[in-house]
């Protein structure tokens, strides 16, 4: 979790999974899903977290759904280079989302996400996001 800036990204710690900020913004509320567990493959997580699961989901979508209004979502779970159990959450939009001022894009609409382009953040843009997110979680 402190790859993706944890605690400072934090925005909702549950007792099974952590919710951050992913730093690099793919589209406006990319977030990173981290599991507490030790485990190196998903199916290694424990009964108990993927009940969790549930539950954090349903939050996560509640949220940036309030937040941003996104129009679809993926979960990308992409452990090449960080080997623990994560999941990346990049929301989708058909068209550029406004916040604070900023312009953000989906460089991938309407096909998967482009992670090889990112909207430009600062650490104080970031902050901004992710306080946000947390104002109208649950």
């Amino acid at each position: 979790m402190r790859k993706f800036g944890a605690p400072a990204t934090c925005i909702h710690d549950y007792s099974h999974w952590s919710v951050l900020l992913r730093p690099v913004q793919i589209t406006l509320g990319s977030l990173v899903l981290a599991a507490h567990d030790t485990a190196t493959a998903f199916s290694q997580v424990s009964r108990n977290s993927f009940t969790e699961l549930a539950t954090v989901t349903r939050d996560l979508e509640q949220g940036l759904s309030r937040a941003f209004q996104f129009e679809r979502i993926n979960y990308l779970m992409l452990m090449m280079v960080d080997p623990d159990v994560h999941f990346h959450l990049i929301p989708s939009y058909s068209g550029p989302r406004r916040f604070k001022g900023l312009e953000f894009l989906d460089f991938g609409w309407p096909g998967p996400p482009d992670l090889t382009r990112a909207n430009e953040t600062d650490s104080s843009i970031n902050e901004r996001i992710r306080a946000h997110l947390g104002s109208v979680w649950g």
